[in-house]
């Protein structure tokens, strides 16, 4: 969830759903489903091809982890195959295939970065760290390359001079292992949470070592199924993330996506998930699920962002979010070829920005060794967190405190 400092308002409806097969689809309204697929489970033991022709439809792809069939339908039969699906004994669910973006702060743009360009003149700097009292965290941990953090994005630039080298990725949108980052909006997660630090260059990370791992599960233009978003945290649990980011989120709730997400808590994964930007108390998902830590997003006073989704009964805490400075991709990519040319570093707003200054916490948690489980991490996180004001009506515990978590 993310906005650039300087975004035009209303570039939300060209974003390009992305169905299971990678290809492009018909645009649609953010937050709706995909026109022509269908999520199933079916009962153990059963044929889904035959099942499937049964009510016009065709497998498409599958969700290895979870056992979940991707069907293809008719454009506009998707109600009415579910309906059937669901009266069938040998199914034990049917779904939309729901579609889960980043998304622009569509009321304010130009929020508190009136004096920010893009040649970087110095208006716009890292001003989260101490806010959260990062500076202190450090000098009892700069982290451990032993920990993975696993970015479910758009993917990360694999040539940025400021990040350290991807250890694990994956596409699921080209089909593909190599998670090239061609929208920006992963890069710049992946700076927040690891960017090479006390190196002389650019931006610090919240951990100044770290594995990063790529999962690719949303386009060039910043959308994708719940299907692929479901593939990626599962992939990223089996190949060994102790924490996983997801600035992204859709409002369709869907079985299969907290599925995945208990999924990767039971392998002991923390997971910290954006509360996303529309500035209304209206769930997002995943970070409705009680397995996710939702992020509200906060600015330099402390006060909520304007566009951060809040409400203490589902989000849980608060971290920076506006006029965030982190890296970008050193090529040109849909944020640049959209919004103007940038090389390597811009500031951004969003929940999706808040998410990773939790994600890199957690990190930082993981890497101190005091705790063994997720839970413990979780805990850590939540309960040292500051109250600042809003705490017990926009979000439950506080903004995030890096030095209380971890000293």
């Amino acid at each position: 969830m993310w906005t650039r400092v300087l975004a035009v308002a209303g570039v939300l409806c060209l974003f390009v759903v992305v169905g299971s097969t990678g290809a492009p689809l018909a645009p649609q309204a953010a937050g709706g489903f995909v026109a022509d697929e269908v999520l199933v489970k079916f009962a153990p033991g059963v044929d889904a091809e035959p099942v499937a022709r049964a009510v016009g439809a065709r497998v498409a792809g599958r969700i290895p982890a979870l056992d979940v069939f991707v069907l293809k339908v008719p454009a506009g039969a998707v109600e009415g195959v579910i309906t059937a699906l669901t009266r069938n004994a040998l199914v034990e669910y049917a779904e939309p295939n729901g579609i889960a973006t980043i998304s622009l702060d569509p009321n304010d743009p130009y929020d508190n970065s009136t004096c920010y360009n893009s040649s970087h003149s110095g208006c716009v700097t890292q001003w989260g760290w101490a806010k959260v009292q990062a500076y202190t965290a450090w000098d009892v941990t700069t982290g451990s390359s032993a920990v993975r953090v696993a970015v479910v994005d758009t993917g990360v630039d694999n040539s940025n001079p400021d990040l350290p080298a991807v250890v694990a990725q994956k596409d699921f949108i080209n089909n593909d292992n190599n998670a090239e980052d061609d929208n920006g909006h992963g890069t710049h997660v992946a700076g927040t949470i690891g960017a090479l630090t006390n190196n002389g260059t650019g931006v610090a990370g919240a951990n100044w070592l770290v594995s990063l791992m790529a999962a690719k599960v949303l386009n060039a233009s910043g959308s994708g199924s719940y299907a692929a978003v479901a593939n990626g945290i599962t992939w990223a649990a089996d190949n060994g993330a102790k924490v996983i980011n997801l600035s992204l989120g859709g409002s369709v709730p869907s079985t299969t996506l907290k599925n995945a997400v208990n999924y990767a808590w039971n392998k002991g994964v923390v997971l910290a998930c954006a509360a996303g930007n529309s500035g209304t108390q209206a769930k997002s998902y995943p970070g409705a699920y009680d397995r996710c830590i939702a992020v509200a997003a906060t600015d330099q006073n402390d006060a909520k962002a304007s566009f951060s989704n809040y409400g203490s009964k589902w989000v849980d805490v608060a971290g920076p979010g506006v006029a965030i400075l982190s890296t970008t991709p050193n090529t040109s990519v849909y944020l640049n070829t959209q919004y103007g040319y940038f090389m390597n570093y811009d500031a951004l707003n969003g929940t999706s920005m808040a998410t990773p200054h939790v994600a890199g916490l957690a990190g930082l948690v993981w890497a101190k060794g005091a705790c063994a489980t997720q839970s413990c991490v979780r805990n850590k996180i939540e309960s040292t967190a500051d109250q600042i004001a809003g705490t017990g009506t926009y979000w439950k515990w506080g903004r995030v405190n890096y030095y209380n978590a971890v000293k």
